[in-house]
């Protein structure tokens, strides 16, 4: 066999996998691809030109090309075929090589991971990868958790490869264990929220307004270049511009309405239960892409409640467009300020030591919920590093003042025209529940004391008390 000459290896040649393994080439760095399939190797052959760089369907191979200490990534399916990999990987790898999942695993999965191959001495770092198979190959942002010393072994490549906004890569070491994994489903969680509270303000433009598609997509290009600025909006304006190539109609109109999903933003959801960490903005965007797969119980609803509205005269549109677009903006502030807080708690209950300000950062490039306004997250953050929740920053003070009016104006129009907006009212609530000083939950803890004995706390004096109703 001839003298190791790859610097860097990637298990998983799909296109995020090839993608990525392209960008590194790029970089200069001599990149190696494994996969079972021919043609997945075949199709890197091809396309990896005057490039160091190749494919191979042979794990001893693969392995035994690597220089060391080896830098091996997967990018396969999250669960067991990464256990899989992982098991076919140590009857070739060395004390002290690296192996990097790449992939959406859960992070109690990366925990135990880290575990059992700490005891082989075998370094392991979970990483998190936004950014789709264009961010892969032009420059993802990148969340890497675990061992910090073993991150440092790959951080040139990572940094090289990664998206850069200011000169600055969109990487950096997160924390312990599984912290990479865990900041990147939250960053799913939040781009659940982002995406339905963007379908909403589609359905009010759509139903209450009836703008054609192309005038919609001008409006999501005209937001682009304002305070919403961010990849979600850019690719929806897109999205309304296109044509179906069977007979030139808009392609939006042809796509069923059952949005389907991987787990991560329920795995956000059930953390921040187990936390105790209230986001309801995700956790609606989750039912609400639940209520769409029941398409038959849906038409079937629709017909024994027929929709029924008033119209209402004298709307303007334009004044309504730019209501959506304060709503939007500020729906936005309130889903990070969810997943921040979200990030925030695990921090503290999982050691991972995160800094809120360098997620921020590094969220601004190359992934999908890069937005200008994680600038200004970055800037809260800056200020206060230890802030518990970024509707409490004086940098949104202003800004979330401008713009409650709208959302509420918005979602009273909603209600009149039957138009569920599960997200966005929810994140004009959660703003409520929040600034609220006394909420009735007095009743609540009165009820379980009542009925199961739990005790309750006064208001007058301390202790704890119970009473015999």
């Amino acid at each position: 066999m001839n003298q190791p000459d790859y610097d860097f290896g990637m298990i998983g040649l799909g296109v995020m996998g090839r993608n990525f393994l392209l960008n590194v080439a790029d970089h200069n760095y001599a990149a190696l691809g494994l996969d079972l399939d021919e043609e997945k190797v075949a199709a890197l052959n091809q396309e990896a030109g005057d490039r160091t760089l190749r494919g191979t369907t042979s794990m001893e191979e693969f392995v035994g090309q690597l220089k060391k200490p080896r830098k091996i990534m997967m990018l396969v399916p999250a669960g067991k075929p990464v256990d899989a990999v992982i098991q076919q990987l140590l009857n070739f790898v060395d004390e002290g090589d690296l192996i990097i999942d790449g992939g959406n695993s859960h992070f109690n999965d990366t925990n135990r991971r880290s575990v059992e191959l700490a005891e082989k001495n075998i370094h392991f770092i979970g990483v998190g990868v936004s950014g789709g198979a264009e961010g892969a190959r032009r420059g993802p942002s990148i969340m890497p958790g675990g061992d910090g010393e073993a991150y440092k072994i790959v951080a040139p490549i990572l940094e090289a490869v990664s998206a850069k906004v200011d000169g600055d890569p969109c990487v950096d070491y997160m924390g312990k264990t599984s912290a990479g994994h865990y900041v990147k489903m939250v960053h799913n969680g939040i781009e659940y929220g982002m995406m339905q509270l963007i379908a909403e303000v589609y359905d009010i433009l759509k139903r209450i307004v009836k703008l054609p598609n192309d005038q919609i997509s001008e409006i999501f290009s005209s937001w682009n270049q304002r305070e919403l600025s961010s990849f979600l909006i850019e690719i929806t304006a897109e999205i309304f511009s296109k044509k179906d190539d069977d007979d030139t109609s808009s392609l939006i109109d042809k796509i069923l309405d059952k949005a389907k999903q991987k787990g991560t933003g329920k795995w956000t959801s059930q953390s921040a239960m187990d936390l105790g960490i209230p986001i309801p903005t995700i956790d609606a965007a989750v039912s609400m892409r639940g209520i769409s797969s029941q398409k038959v119980n849906r038409l079937r609803a629709a017909e024994t409640f027929p929709d029924e509205h008033f119209e209402l005269a004298g709307i303007d549109t334009n004044v309504l467009v730019d209501q959506l677009q304060d709503s939007l903006y500020l729906a936005f502030i309130v889903t990070y300020a969810q997943g921040f807080s979200q990030l925030s708690e695990a921090s503290l209950e999982f050691d991972y030591e995160l800094d809120m300000e360098r997620i921020a950062k590094i969220w601004r490039g190359g992934c999908i919920i890069r937005a200008d306004l994680l600038e200004d997250i970055r800037k809260a953050f800056d200020e206060d590093p230890q802030i518990p929740n970024l509707l409490l920053s004086n940098v949104f003070k202003t800004e979330i003042q401008r713009t409650q009016n709208s959302l509420r104006n918005i979602l009273k129009l909603a209600l009149d025209y039957n138009i569920p907006t599960l997200a966005l009212s929810s994140a004009l609530n959660y703003f409520d529940a929040m600034r609220t000083g006394r909420l009735p939950l007095n009743l609540v803890q009165a009820q379980r004391d009542y009925f199961g004995s739990h005790t309750y706390e006064r208001i007058d004096k301390g202790g704890t008390f119970h009473t015999d109703w």
